[in-house]
């Protein structure tokens, strides 16, 4: 998806200077609604049978798959009609997301259960290598079969699961759904999120949205409503968001830890793949037609790393607990990001894929042993709760991380891009084109623009007075609205802002080490003391009845 959005963007034929909204909804919507659906699926899913509803994602996302193959309309509407098939890809993973680690939980015994929790993060990352060079490949003939292709893998998904996976969770009988706890949290995230993508939008002659009285009343209300949440959990009988299991230490340290990482990952990837797209893949003589097919390629050392270190650290996290994994591979990712920092926009090729095969090593290293640690803290009777909290938690880091690093990378370029553009204005001989011209390009629609390879000089130079263009020569109109000086122009300004965004990635992956490094030794539940282990029963079974551990 992410590498197939120029050619999407073509084939729906719409402007990127002046709808790039629809690109935010593109890529923001899908996350949004997981979000918010992630936590109340997996009480759900605790209520009726957590492989009965897995299947059923796999059918909802394939659905959603076909529907966005088959998006009939071009322009405004199509890019509506593709945001809301994104929304219902989004139904479908929830889920997914919600069920799969309570599953392999209930179905490995905590010495393989590290082990077994890496593999499945392998699987994730194999697909995401194949999705990228398959986005890139199928992208180059036609945006439609990025989406047919995901088609056969959930046919295939959706009988495998019914047919092969058995439940073996016990269902407590006569659970209640938390009503109004699902409709405070759902419309106090939803309201956060659409808040924060609106923040990235242009207001009034701001750069930036948060100036907009409806951002600013959408976060207010947002946070008076996750503010209410806690105290509406703490008095329902079978809350949506077990608020007890945050007494544990080790289960908050580790929730903690992975928020985090979320906020230090969110939107690396993607601005990695800007800058392939946009700056460097150009600058190497590469077209803008075959730009996603490579990229996906050059970007696949990253996903290597992780699938490499995922299975390895889990599987020793198993022997040895997640503490001492976990912290060290926060230690390489924010490295990994002081590495990245240094190079320059027409960067060495094997410098930068050995920087992002250490930051796939070091996510790796990171995440099997932490999510291991989540869904061994637990009871039985809880993991899809602690499942679906644990992701929520990871997709609304991941979604607000995002937001953050494109906010400062917006905010640096507002101030940075019009001297850049002028300046390489006067080098291509067009003087008169000053720093106050360029100062009209929201640098969020530069930004997208670049990325899309789209040189938006043609709309602006008609938008000039006769009298700032009519003294241009035909050959400096030709070098301006041609497809190297935009990308020359804006990308040191944009490697400018990229490096202040990740100096702020790298602070939160450190806190993240921190925070990984407090969570205590390794803790199995069930398997603790027997005087530990009554007072921890305590605490869960404060706001659930006493349940057979076996």
């Amino acid at each position: 998806m992410l590498i197939a959005l120029p050619s999407i963007f073509r084939g729906i034929q719409i402007n990127p200077l002046s709808s790039f909204t629809y690109l935010l909804w593109i890529l923001f919507g899908y996350s949004i609604v997981t979000a918010t659906l992630l936590v109340s699926f997996g009480r759900i899913s605790d209520m009726l049978g957590r492989v009965r509803l897995y299947n059923l994602g796999f059918g909802i996302y394939t659905a959603g798959s076909i529907l966005l193959y088959l998006t009939p309309n071009t322009g405004d509407t199509g890019a509506l009609e593709l945001i809301l098939f994104r929304v219902v890809q989004g139904i479908g993973a929830a889920f997914l997301f919600s069920n799969s680690a309570a599953i392999l939980t209930d179905a490995f015994g905590p010495d393989e259960r590290g082990k077994a929790l890496g593999l499945n993060q392998v699987a994730v990352l194999a697909g995401s290598i194949l999705g990228l060079v398959l986005g890139g490949v199928l992208a180059t003939y036609d945006w439609r079969y990025v989406f047919l292709v995901s088609v056969p893998f959930g046919i295939f998904g959706t009988a495998w699961s019914h047919f092969k996976l058995r439940e073996l969770a016990t269902i407590r009988k006569g659970q209640k759904l938390d009503v109004w706890g699902n409709v405070t949290f759902g419309a106090g995230l939803i309201l956060l999120l659409i808040s924060i993508t609106y923040g990235l939008v242009p207001y009034g002659t701001s750069t930036m949205g948060w100036s907009n009285p409806y951002v600013i009343a959408g976060l207010v209300s947002s946070l008076v409503l996750l503010a209410t949440f806690p105290f509406i959990e703490a008095r329902v009988q079978d809350p949506m968001f077990r608020l007890e299991l945050f007494k544990r230490r080790i289960f908050a340290a580790a929730n903690f830890a992975d928020v985090l990482a979320a906020l230090a990952r969110g939107g690396v990837t993607l601005l990695l793949i800007i800058l392939l797209q946009a700056v460097w893949l150009p600058l190497h003589g590469i077209s803008y037609q075959d730009t996603p097919f490579w990229a996906g390629i050059y970007i696949v050392p990253f996903s290597l790393g992780f699938v490499l270190m995922g299975p390895l650290s889990g599987y020793l996290s198993d022997k040895y607990g997640a503490r001492g994994f976990s912290t060290f591979g926060m230690i390489i990712t924010g490295s990994s990001f002081l590495a990245l920092s240094t190079l320059p926009y027409n960067f060495y090729y094997p410098s930068f894929a050995a920087i992002i095969f250490a930051m796939g090593i070091g996510l790796g290293m990171f995440s099997s042993p932490n999510i291991t640690s989540i869904m061994n803290s637990v009871p039985p009777q809880n993991r899809g709760s602690a499942a679906g909290m644990r992701t929520t938690l990871l997709n609304t880091g991941t979604t607000i991380g995002t937001s953050i690093l494109f906010t400062i990378v917006t905010l640096v370029l507002s101030t940075n891009l019009p001297g850049y553009l002028a300046s390489a204005a006067a080098s291509a001989g067009a003087p008169q084109l000053g720093a106050s011209i360029f100062q009209h390009i929201p640098p969020t629609s530069a930004l997208f623009v670049a990325f899309l390879g789209y040189n938006p000089m043609q709309t602006i130079l008609s938008s000039l007075p006769q009298s700032v263009t009519g003294s241009l020569s035909a050959g400096t109109v030709a070098i301006l609205t041609g497809k190297s000086w935009f990308p020359n122009a804006f990308a040191p300004a944009f490697m400018s802002s990229v490096r202040t965004a990740i100096y702020f990635n790298a602070t939160l992956a450190f806190v993240a080490a921190i925070a990984s490094a407090v969570r205590g030794k390794r803790y199995v539940y069930g398997l603790e003391p027997e005087e530990e282990r009554r007072q921890v029963k305590k605490i869960y079974e404060k706001q659930s009845p006493p349940q057979d551990d076996k």
